[in-house]
């Protein structure tokens, strides 16, 4: 009986081991014959400072940024007593050699001396043939907001007088227009319609530097909510836009023609507790996210309170590649970034409500 035994426990280690051996042969058989995995670039974090320590407002947010023609960046945001206030106001701040200007406010809601609504979400961009606008919005709310902007040619010392946007056209609601073949711009917009019961996102296409625009719907089912799309550009020359929604997730849109028509909205494979979402199309080909990597709560602000650079080499698949911010409690939200003509990238985001925070990155493959 030993003897069968023995022979039986023999058998039972060479059956292990010849299992060992055979999955460790597979695993290296499956691992030469994959698709290997591309490398993340190394994020190198050169400047991580606050726009402004002291400033004439008690809250500020939404902010934006620019590289300029003439080599320095612009920022803007809105600011007052608090969100919804009619003493919000548009700020700008300018990075000139190594130094951040003091706030200037260049744009308010004042209609007359007893009329003053907030103003919300301004938009920087500077088009081809360098014209700097300073897209914003005016009304007591988001829905009943209307479309306003300014216009600079000499990088923002003096600007133009507002400007109302023709009705139904809003301009870039909270990130960045792109601009191709030296004319056409697409622009993310939404609209939040019934006190928020409603939300629709859509582009707004100019084919004159940005003076006159078309509005074109991005189609999503009636149950999903979207706004504030951030446009990349996939490697087959057409447009995606990522969108904020009410699902946890960031939706998804493609269009193959240049923005001229949207396919229907779908989940995508980030989540996000409905909060502003920024994306940037990098030279080498690659994308940059800044989002907030968590889940909705009850209150609008749960979920803010972490901040991360998400990096994709097909607009598809996402690996976080940097946390910007991490606290238990807090509001980090609402970013924006964008690369200059250096390659370097550069991040601006609301921070607590009571500053600006301002990144610069060096990105290398």
């Amino acid at each position: 009986m030993n003897k069968i035994a023995n022979t039986f426990n023999t058998s039972k280690r060479f059956v292990s081991i010849f299992n060992l051996f055979f999955g460790l042969f597979s695993a290296l058989v499956f691992a030469q014959v994959q698709e290997p995995t591309k490398e993340l670039p190394e994020i190198k974090l050169l400047k991580n400072e606050f726009i402004f320590d002291e400033a004439p407002f008690m809250q500020c947010h939404a902010p934006t940024i620019v590289a300029l023609k003439n080599g320095s960046l612009m920022a803007s945001w809105f600011a007052g007593t608090h969100e919804r206030h009619p003493d919000v106001a548009i700020y700008t701040s300018t990075l000139t050699n190594n130094s951040w200007s003091a706030p200037r406010k260049i744009a308010t809601g004042m209609e007359n001396d007893s009329i003053h609504y907030p103003t919300w979400n301004p938009v920087l961009f500077e088009n081809d043939q360098g014209v700097l606008f300073n897209y914003y919005k005016v009304g007591p709310s988001p829905s009943t907001w209307w479309g306003m902007y300014k216009t600079s040619t000499d990088n923002g010392q003096h600007w133009s007088l507002p400007k109302k946007l023709p009705s139904p056209i809003l301009g870039p609601i909270k990130n960045k227009p792109v601009q191709f073949n030296g004319h056409t711009i697409v622009s993310p917009s939404s609209v939040e319609l019934e006190d928020g019961a409603i939300w629709k996102a859509h582009v707004e296409i100019s084919n004159d530097n940005g003076y006159t625009w078309k509005h074109i719907e991005i189609p999503s089912k009636k149950d999903v909510k979207v706004i504030q799309p951030t446009i990349i550009q996939l490697p087959n020359n057409s447009l995606k836009a990522l969108l904020r929604s009410n699902k946890n997730v960031i939706m998804e849109s493609v269009s193959t023609d240049f923005g001229e028509s949207w396919s229907m909205a779908k989940a995508g494979t980030v989540k996000n507790p409905n909060s502003g979402i920024d994306a940037v199309t990098l030279k080498n080909g690659g994308f940059l996210l800044v989002y907030n990597p968590t889940l909705s709560g009850k209150h609008w602000s749960e979920g803010r309170q972490t901040l991360n650079l998400a990096y994709s080499d097909d607009g598809v698949n996402w690996k976080d590649v940097l946390q910007l911010e991490n606290e238990e409690e807090g509001e980090f939200s609402y970013p924006a970034i964008i690369q200059d003509s250096n390659d370097f990238v550069h991040i601006v985001y609301t921070y607590n409500r009571e500053r600006i925070k301002y990144l610069k990155l060096k990105v290398k493959n």
